[in-house]
């Protein structure tokens, strides 16, 4: 069973910078595509960034310019690294990874096979 771990989480100020990472680990057919996802004010959650093993990234709008979303294959760790943060940033963003690789491309959160438990991030004015 594939494992998703989250780190790098924290409480920063607006304007400041932090990188995600999510290390994934567990069996050799794992996902094919990761993801990263935050709950909207009403708890659904909202696809922020896809990425395809080998492929493109997708962003949300609101973070596209501001946040950049890479793997290291060596380590099967996945990265987010957020800039220019917004008080709104402010949520628990958690980690997903999909066998379809159209979940990632569309950032659709019930596509996705397996999830981490979270990191918060907590940014203030």
């Amino acid at each position: 069973e594939v494992k998703l771990v989250e780190c790098g989480g924290g409480a920063l100020q607006v304007g400041g910078s932090l990188t995600l990472a999510c290390e994934a680990s567990g069996t050799t057919d794992g996902p094919c595509c990761m993801a990263w996802f935050r709950p909207r004010p009403g708890g659904e959650r909202e696809g922020v960034a896809g990425l395809l093993i080998g492929g493109s990234p997708t962003y949300a709008d609101y973070g596209k310019g501001r946040f950049t979303i890479t793997t290291d294959d060596a380590t099967n760790t996945l990265y987010m690294q957020m800039d220019s943060l917004k008080p709104e940033d402010t949520a628990t963003y958690f980690c997903a990874g999909a066998h379809l690789d159209i979940y990632c491309s569309t950032i659709f959160p019930l596509g996705m096979d397996y999830w981490g438990k979270g990191a918060l991030v907590a940014v203030s004015s």
